[in-house]
């Protein structure tokens, strides 16, 4: 995805370097309506408090970028608000959203210890954050069974139904939706 990554950089110079008024930089908010088709809504994630999981989260997020066309999650920038955080915990892996494409992922030691794939640990709770439910119990195929799939299963890549589910919420989803930073 490395062509939507230059494209969304070079968006993002267009729009910085856009309407001014009175020498200083105008925002244009969107309309409500839906992202015209193609359009790939950046989400940003924070794993400065994953701890020993933040390579996982990196991998499960490229899991996503590989994935689907209609979203993309980028590591935000050293300081700036994030979109997703996500915080090692002794518990369970649980997600606390704040609306379609924001929240925060606890991702949980106590799954890890009992074997779970952390890659899948972040791509499932990652999935939730997208707008996908856990759908349990379920088989290894299918990303977000969850540890009902047991801790043999290392797939960490959604199959086609839910590929199309997060394609749908994000194309369906208003472009001034507030997706922004926590």
């Amino acid at each position: 995805m490395r062509i939507r990554t230059l494209t969304g950089a070079v968006a993002a110079v267009l729009v910085l370097s856009g309407p001014v008024a009175g020498g200083q930089a105008e925002a244009v908010r969107p309309a409500a309506t839906a992202a015209p088709p193609g359009d790939t809504r950046v989400l940003t994630y924070d794993a400065g408090r994953a701890g020993e999981f933040a390579s996982a989260v990196d991998r499960g997020a490229a899991v996503w970028n590989d994935s689907v066309d209609a979203v993309e999650l980028r590591p935000a920038a050293s300081g700036e608000p994030a979109d997703i955080r996500v915080v090692a915990v002794d518990g369970w892996p649980r997600t606390v959203l704040g609306g379609l494409g924001s929240g925060t992922v606890y991702f949980g030691r106590e799954a890890v210890a009992d074997g779970h794939s952390t890659v899948r640990i972040a791509a499932h709770e990652l999935g939730h954050v997208l707008g996908l439910p856990d759908r349990k119990p379920g088989p290894c195929s299918e990303l977000m069974s969850g540890a009902s799939a047991g801790p043999s299963c290392a797939s960490a890549r959604p199959n086609a139904a839910e590929r199309a589910e997060v394609e749908e919420k994000f194309e369906r989803a208003p472009a001034g939706l507030s997706m922004g930073p926590m």
